[in-house]
């Protein structure tokens, strides 16, 4: 496996488990926010700066960054919820976008 793909397998790890912990609601938002700002730095750190990369991982490249920052802004709206049903509602969007995060990474470590 190349260099890149365990980043992004890395990357996919990272966020499967982030995704299990937050549907299960084994993480209270403090928690939640200092994974989030961990997975992010560790894209910022392994992911952001890969070289020789095609316009196709380059695009979802980009797309994997806007969604991280959309994450945080889903997170920052969870710790705001005041009413269980709205903690709910935001807790499923947290999950959706998980979800695609883990889909962009899954399909750039297809071959």
């Amino acid at each position: 496996m190349s260099l890149n793909r365990e980043k992004y397998q890395a990357l996919a790890d990272l966020l499967k488990q982030l995704h299990s912990d937050a549907t299960k609601n084994q993480l209270d938002v403090a928690q939640l926010r200092q994974r989030l700002a961990s997975l992010q730095q560790f894209f910022g750190q392994e992911i952001a700066p890969l070289a020789e990369v095609d316009s196709r991982e380059q695009s979802y490249r980009t797309e994997i960054s806007k969604q991280l920052r959309l994450l945080e802004i889903d997170v920052m709206f969870l710790q705001g919820a005041r009413q269980q049903s709205t903690a709910q509602g935001r807790r499923q969007t947290i999950s959706d976008r998980l979800t695609t995060l883990m889909q962009y990474c899954d399909t750039i470590l297809q071959p």
